[in-house]
């Protein structure tokens, strides 16, 4: 039993069977006005209600895991906002919303790390030992807030994971660690990475669950999940979190293509396949994890 097959048990009921992760974040912000290109980020204190709402609705659609609204959390994200002064503030604020709501349903709180922005050497300026510099600030303010778990998500660059797991260790030493790429490009993620070499280095370092998140929509996801499965090596969970389908043009807005009832019949493929921690990603809402609750039930 790993790390955190360990800590559900102990935290929210028995470990057998899917755990439900929780879906979107962006979403239900633009949907409370949130313009494009805002940081949402910075709602976790001038509006905290509506994330608080938020992590409420995907408690009570079954999520077990909620995610902190901390994807765009590290320095260089926020230094495009003119936030970068705020990140420890933003972090905490942010595990505070979402701890609130999960101890009212004695269920977990990830803390959110998504990629910095920048490109690591020799492809970019940014070195690994600055990576790890980046993603310790922001952990050191999610840890305050009192975050369970650390997830790493949307990831393309192996060695962007790598100095986020390094900075989980030293800042947070005792918390599961959950690790996701996009493979997006050809089922490959934007460096190249495939599923399997995912789950190979990442197994190996250590890390508690190793997937796939955002990408192209269920159909793709299956596929993907599928590799997943192939490469596991024993006592590593596996996670996959599909956008709900490909964002279409409605009106004046997007609106994406997989309802409800579609990703609920993709959560019990992923399911069958041999995927443990099921959600969802963008476009996705608490109507599509009560579906898919409802569906693996």
């Amino acid at each position: 039993m790993n790390h955190l097959t360990e800590l559900l048990a102990r935290s929210a009921g028995s470990s057998d069977g899917v755990v439900l992760l929780d879906g979107g974040m962006g979403t239900l912000l633009q949907d409370n006005g949130l313009v494009d290109g805002g940081a949402g980020e910075l709602w976790n204190v001038d509006r905290p209600e509506v994330i608080r709402t938020a992590h409420e609705q995907y408690a009570a659609a079954g999520a077990r895991i909620l995610t902190t609204n901390t994807f765009g959390g590290t320095r260089p994200r926020l230094q495009m906002h003119g936030l970068e002064d705020r990140v420890h503030e933003l972090n905490r604020a942010a595990a505070q919303v979402a701890r609130s709501v999960a101890d009212a349903h004695g269920i977990l709180v990830a803390g959110d790390l998504g990629p910095t922005g920048e490109l690591l050497s020799p492809l970019g300026t940014m070195s690994p030992e600055e990576a790890e510099g980046f993603f310790a600030e922001q952990l050191a303010g999610l840890a305050e807030g009192g975050i369970d778990v650390v997830l790493i998500e949307t990831m393309s660059d192996l060695g962007e994971v790598e100095a986020a797991v390094a900075a989980a260790r030293a800042v947070v030493p005792e918390a599961p660690i959950i690790a996701t790429l996009s493979f997006d490009t050809n089922l490959r993620s934007m460096m190249g990475v495939r599923p399997a070499d995912a789950v190979t280095q990442l197994g190996a370092l250590g890390v508690d669950a190793v997937g796939a998140n955002c990408g192209r929509g269920p159909t793709e996801m299956s596929q993907i999940a599928a590799q997943l499965v192939q490469a596991r090596s024993d006592g590593l969970l596996l996670v996959a979190q599909s956008n709900a389908g490909l964002p279409q043009v409605v009106g004046d807005h997007f609106e994406y293509d997989s309802p409800p009832d579609e990703m609920a019949a993709h959560a019990v493929a992923l399911r069958d396949l041999g995927i443990d921690l099921i959600g969802a990603c963008c476009g996705s809402t608490p109507a599509h994890i009560d579906a898919m609750r409802r569906a693996l039930i």
